[in-house]
């Protein structure tokens, strides 16, 4: 991957890599600055196989420095700059880099070698191509999962590329956008494989729905990989704004990373065509994925699409298969050779078949349908109600900009469905919306038992840019302000009652 960098370079020097914010480098430029990062960084130790974290914001620094570990065959680990030192340090004590990339001396609690955020490479370096080196794993990506406890997937593919593969929507002359955050698997793999497969790439420091459109109007976009919440708050944009921005240079917008509702999809279809969208369900740890078109989802509303490795088995809690359109947890088939491997965390297997925890079903045609994850159904009055039926049903309320639902204890029901209801805006206004209007709202859409007991406002974006939503961190922050406000046992009063908040 860091010699396809130079080989690039070779073929067209002056070529724009990468447009970031108002920065903007070349071919050339990116292969001479990654070259002498490089040299710096075997300066620290760093060597084959080595991992580094990469602890930068998005800038065209951390494009440098994931391409300087590589040129030196070593795994970058992209770790996400805000993370308090609480979060960092049990990350960085888990992975054990040789080097850590973005962090000031003495931030750590062990010590290890680290440039800061900033760090630029003597002048003096040398800045031509590197001998090639292949590192055993390409990358290791870092996860709290559900449980909010570190972990890092270690991807078993070494890091190798071939600059002439033409990848879906990525064709020659392609101009990629990244919106989204670059340490999550989406961000990283659109940005580098749009970079070392020869495209121009435009990056977004921060998403802004009406930004977004501007780029891909500005410049003549053909690919985009998003997460839905952004999808999401594009389409909540006023008609005339959408309308405003030409749009037609799209061949793909590649949804990846999170729940993408069949009624957002359908809207998006019939903005840019049908043919132009396309979906994939997986994982970071790269095993069981779908994928679906547009033509598809239109066909079977709600499906991720058909497995790409085989069929998945749907068991139920005993570990029976389950039939056609019976609700149970998704297992896919774990090839013989794995293909990553967790540090802080163990694979969920069953008899050679693994699972990510989510649940779902399989149609009479083989077609997947996702329901949600396990670890955050919400059992009420003995029915099953799946948080992201719910949340779809909420946003599609032009009011209602994210939502999380969770489940908070109950001594009638066992628990009681609560909507966490996000009603702010992209230009920081507020949006005006009441209980009884998101009541009436979900009644044409939810049957009555999935419609939330209780509603809390809120104006904060519930989703990180990645579109993962932590719905035990909220659940543990609302049981712990009920017991901090002296209502530690009452949760049936405390939920009795709507609350509003900023």
């Amino acid at each position: 991957m860091g010699q396809a960098l130079s080989w690039l370079a070779e073929q067209d020097p002056d070529r724009i890599a990468i447009v970031l914010d108002d920065e903007v480098i070349t071919r050339r430029d990116l292969d001479r600055r990654a070259n002498r990062m490089a040299r710096a960084y075997a300066g620290f130790g760093v060597g084959r196989d080595d991992v580094v974290a990469v602890v930068l914001p998005t800038s065209l620094e951390w494009f440098v420095a994931v391409m300087a570990v590589w040129k030196l065959g070593a795994t970058p680990m992209p770790v996400s700059s805000r993370l308090p030192d609480a979060e960092l340090n049990p990350i960085i004590e888990l992975a054990d880099p040789t080097l850590v990339v973005g962090v000031a001396e003495g931030r750590l609690r062990t010590r290890r070698a680290v440039v800061p955020a900033g760090y630029e490479a003597d002048a003096a370096i040398d800045a031509s191509p590197l001998p090639p080196a292949v590192a055993r794993y390409y990358r290791a990506i870092t996860s709290g999962g559900s449980t909010g406890r570190p972990k890092v997937i270690v991807n078993h593919q070494p890091s190798v590329v071939d600059p002439d593969e033409r990848m879906p929507g990525m064709g020659r002359d392609a101009v990629v956008l990244v919106p989204s955050p670059l340490f999550h698997t989406a961000g990283f793999s659109a940005s580098l494989n749009g970079v070392l497969h020869g495209n121009t790439v435009i990056v977004m420091s921060r998403f802004d729905p009406g930004r977004f459109l501007d780029l891909i109007d500005t410049h003549r976009v053909t690919y985009v990989q998003a997460v839905p919440t952004m999808l999401h708050r594009v389409w909540r944009l006023p008609d005339e704004v959408r309308a405003a921005h030409d749009v037609s240079s799209l061949d793909l917008v590649f949804s990846t990373g999170g729940p993408f509702p069949a009624w957002l999809k359908k809207a998006w279809a019939d903005w840019i065509g049908a043919d132009k969208i396309l979906e994939i369900y997986g994982s970071s740890e790269g095993y069981g994925s779908t994928i679906v078109t547009g033509e598809e989802s239109l066909r079977k509303p709600g499906t991720v699409g058909l497995p790409r490795f085989g069929p998945p088995r749907i068991l139920d809690d005993e570990g029976c298969d389950l039939g056609p359109n019976d609700v149970g947890v998704i297992y896919f088939k774990r090839p013989a050779e794995p293909n990553y491997h967790y540090l802080g965390a163990e694979s969920r297997i069953r008899d050679g078949w693994e699972t990510l925890g989510d649940m779902g079903y399989v149609d009479e045609d083989g077609y997947l349908f996702l329901v949600d994850r396990r670890v955050d159904m919400i059992v009420t009055g003995g029915e099953n109600v799946f948080p992201a039926e719910v949340e779809a049903a909420l946003e599609q309320h032009p009011a209602v900009r994210s939502s999380a639902v969770i489940g908070l204890p109950d001594d009638d029901l066992g628990q009681l469905v609560h909507a966490i209801v996000d009603v702010g805006s992209d230009d920081a206004g507020v949006s005006e919306v009441d209980e009884s209007e998101l009541r009436a709202h979900l009644a044409t859409r939810l049957t009555r038992y999935k419609i939330p007991r209780t509603f809390e406002v809120v104006t904060e974006l519930l989703r990180s840019e990645a579109g993962k939503v932590r719905r035990s961190q909220l659940r543990s922050e609302r049981l712990a302000g009920s017991a901090v406000n002296g209502r530690a046992g009452e949760d049936d009063d405390h939920a009795k009652r709507t609350r509003a908040q900023q």
